[in-house]
């Protein structure tokens, strides 16, 4: 299939809607975030349990009702299978709650604290909306994310943008190993 250009962030669910419109039925999304939580490792690949955010935007009856149920926003059976996976090849993977902020900044300490507070474990800037447009289409999601850095006030630093690349980087062969060894199981799955 063709690479679909890299839209916007307004135009990120439309390029989701797209997809679907192509006939996809599972949707993989992978991201970098900053951890919320103490104890996580940076450079951690974690399976994405769940997301705090809001539907917004107008609807398409089309393509699902309005007010998507967002229970189960991550397929269930694929997470156990990327967690398995990951844990089988060393990786040590987890699973976590991802909120998402607008960016284009990074968040606040003072955001760190209320979105602790509300149960996240990561912050990032993206996926959300790609999420919520798959979800509501019937698209099957799995989200892996990778722990780049610690959220802005966790430690006693500034946040550095050339840390998350960097971190990124040292984590691309696991990702790469982890996801032709998933693959395959998912293919299956849906079968």
């Amino acid at each position: 299939m063709a690479q679909l250009p890299n839209l916007p962030r307004e135009f990120r669910s439309t390029q989701v809607l797209v997809r679907f419109c192509l006939r996809i039925i599972i949707l993989l999304i992978f991201a970098v975030f900053g951890s919320i939580g103490f104890g996580r490792s940076l450079a951690a690949l974690l399976g994405m349990s769940a997301v705090l955010s809001a539907v917004i935007g107008a609807n398409d009856d089309r393509l699902g009702v309005r007010f998507p149920d967002m229970t189960a926003a991550y397929d269930h059976r694929f997470r156990e299978m990327a967690v398995g996976e990951g844990n089988r090849m060393g990786i040590g993977m987890y699973e976590g709650v991802y909120a998402a902020l607008p960016g284009p900044s990074y968040e606040t300490p003072a955001e760190i604290r209320y979105l602790r507070t509300i149960g996240a474990d990561l912050v990032g800037m993206s996926t959300v909306p790609e999420v919520i447009a798959a979800r509501h289409s019937g698209i099957r999601v799995l989200g892996i994310s990778c722990v780049t850095n610690a959220a802005a006030g966790i430690l006693d630093q500034p946040l550095d943008h050339k840390e998350v690349l960097e971190t990124a980087e040292r984590v691309k062969g696991q990702f790469i190993g982890l996801l032709k060894a998933l693959i395959p199981r998912i293919a299956e799955a849906i079968q």
